[in-house]
């Protein structure tokens, strides 16, 4: 259905102070300009020394890995708290800490991990068995760990030898390997642990190529060049400097002035600007994750307590939460907010996923059999339904195409703009009606669903409980097989998009942009810069 005049007009004058630097019309395909450079083939040689300044999108929260729960958390973890295990430019897991792909059991109920030797936290104490096992055990049982869910199957983690790590498991549980290439395998240094306890993520101590030295709220977070890393001569820089910068016009114009050298998640309307700089370059990355409407169907206590009633009128009526998703465009969202840039999808997984439900098909706007469902409903018009968005003028934008799209549906949305950790604070408390907020993404399917779907799932944030969920889910992970995993999680999906408690909208793409003189970057699928190997050519 092609979108009315009416909505067309309206999107027109909405506010476009995010054209201000270099936005331009959308081709109307979902792919990366043509002028994209690819940060992995860029191994220019780098001299030694200078502070790389790096421009977030985001204040972070903690950077505890075990209560973390922001992308921007990530991304400043993927240089100061290496795992057990890493994907590569592939998307392939491969050994950080870990010495190998671990070994499993017929049974897939135990996992023997063997660890990297000489390896030393960056506070000088070894990494061994023994760190290992406590980090793990923290991650697992800690009142505060957002990594329970992830870790659920561990029932024991065992020090076999000082080099060696055994996990033995309730079930056989495909996902670890990734579970434990993201924070789940952060291994954190014992004795700052035991020093700080709950307190770890105001200076962690982690294994990495930089070392934590010092964070200003809302304004930077420095790490500096770790001596005691264990490859540290492939590391050139001195220092990183992360800039929280929220507004994405000032982020691409502290780029172009020099400020910083490279600023993440570049607003897909600035792309075009910086690639118009002869001393810039743009870099893509990411697409594992997805972005959305989260309605509250069930949070009425907490995330990660019991599914409770909602007095919404969405969280109530599953036909009103079908009418809203037939109010929205789509591919409209797509090329209006985001330059076409994007991938427009309904499914949590990736469109090249082999999980993936490969008959799915995504609901084409249709405003008429909205206000069908609207009438036959019998709440009256204009249905009030309050939309919580982070503060930033991107996601701002988005909250005003959907208010005008919900609008001739006969929805009442009203935008509530927060700070965005605030915002996922009333996620996780259930104090919202809807609410934009996505997902980066992880490489196995598991990652992408348990956390976000499954009943008092960490960032179940619609409070969403349903078997027709739980237990596919459940059952995908203990399988081995992909083809069995795919149809298992087709099932999940389907009933997710006959909940919506969710409705997804697309699949960013994140874009950094960088000066040109900064080399040996590498930006994956995952959308994380890592530094490791990066530094200036002159």
């Amino acid at each position: 259905m092609r979108p009315s005049p009416r909505l067309v007009a309206a999107l027109a004058v909405l506010p476009v102070a995010l054209a201000a630097c270099g936005g331009g019309g959308s081709t109307g395909t979902p792919a990366a300009p043509p002028s994209i450079a690819d940060a992995t083939t860029d191994n220019r040689p780098v001299k030694a020394g200078g502070t790389l300044n790096i421009a977030l999108n985001a204040d972070p929260d903690a950077l505890d890995p075990s209560s973390a729960t922001t992308l921007v958390g990530r991304e400043v973890f993927a240089n100061m708290c290496e795992k057990l295990y890493d994907i590569d430019a592939a998307s392939a897991l491969v050994p950080q800490l870990a010495a190998a792909l671990p070994e499993v059991s017929d049974d897939g109920k135990e996992v023997t991990i063997k660890l990297r030797e000489g390896v030393k936290f960056n506070d000088g104490t070894p990494l061994d068995a023994e760190a290992v096992k406590k980090s793990l055990d923290r991650h697992r049982t800690w009142k505060k760990s957002a990594r329970q869910a992830d870790l659920a199957p561990v029932d024991k983690v065992t020090v076999v030898d000082p080099a060696t790590v055994r996990l033995t498991l309730s079930q056989a549980f495909t996902p670890l390997t990734a579970q434990l290439a993201d924070r789940a395998g952060m291994i954190m240094s014992p004795k700052a642990l035991d020093e700080a306890g709950d307190n770890f993520g105001a200076s962690p101590v982690c294994v990495g190529p930089f070392a934590f030295a010092g964070r200003t709220s809302g304004s930077q977070i420095v790490l500096e060049k770790a001596p005691d890393y264990y490859d540290a001569a492939k590391v050139k820089l001195d220092k990183l400097v992360y800039k929280i910068i929220i507004d994405p016009n000032v982020r691409a114009a502290n780029l172009k002035s020099g400020d910083v050298q490279v600023a993440d998640q570049l607003a897909t309307t600035t792309v075009k600007g910086v690639q118009a700089d002869p001393n810039l370059k743009v870099v893509a990355g990411g697409g594992l994750g997805y972005y959305g409407v989260t309605i509250n169907v069930g949070n009425a206590d907490g995330a990660t307590e019991k599914a409770g009633a909602v007095d919404t009128a969405l969280g109530k009526n599953p036909q009103l939460r079908e009418a809203f998703e037939l109010s929205l465009d789509r591919e409209l969202i797509n090329k209006t907010v985001y330059n076409g840039l994007y991938e427009a999808d309904c499914s949590p997984l990736p469109l090249d996923s082999p999980y993936r439900a490969q008959d799915l098909q995504c609901s084409k706007r249709d405003v008429a059999k909205a206000k069908q469902l609207v009438q036959a409903s019998g709440v009256p018009t204009p249905i009030p339904v309050s939309l919580n968005t982070p503060n930033d003028a991107t996601n701002i934008r988005l909250a005003q195409v959907i208010q005008q799209m919900a609008k001739e549906a006969g929805f009442n949305v009203s935008v509530k703009t927060g700070e965005f950790v605030s915002n996922l604070e009333q996620g996780k408390a259930g104090d919202f009606d809807a609410m934009l907020v996505g997902w980066s993404g992880r490489v196995d399917p598991d990652g992408n669903l348990t956390g976000m779907v499954t009943s008092r799932g960490a960032n179940n944030y619609s409070g969403m409980s349903d078997p027709g969920i739980d237990d596919p889910v459940k059952e995908a992970a203990a399988e081995s097989d992909t083809a069995k995993r795919a149809e298992l999680y087709s099932s999940a999906t389907k009933k997710i998009a006959e909940l919506r408690g969710i409705v997804y909208l697309y699949h960013n793409k994140y874009y950094l942009g960088m000066n040109k003189n900064v080399a040996g970057v590498q930006y994956f699928k995952d959308g994380l810069p890592r530094f490791v190997t990066a530094g200036f050519t002159s």
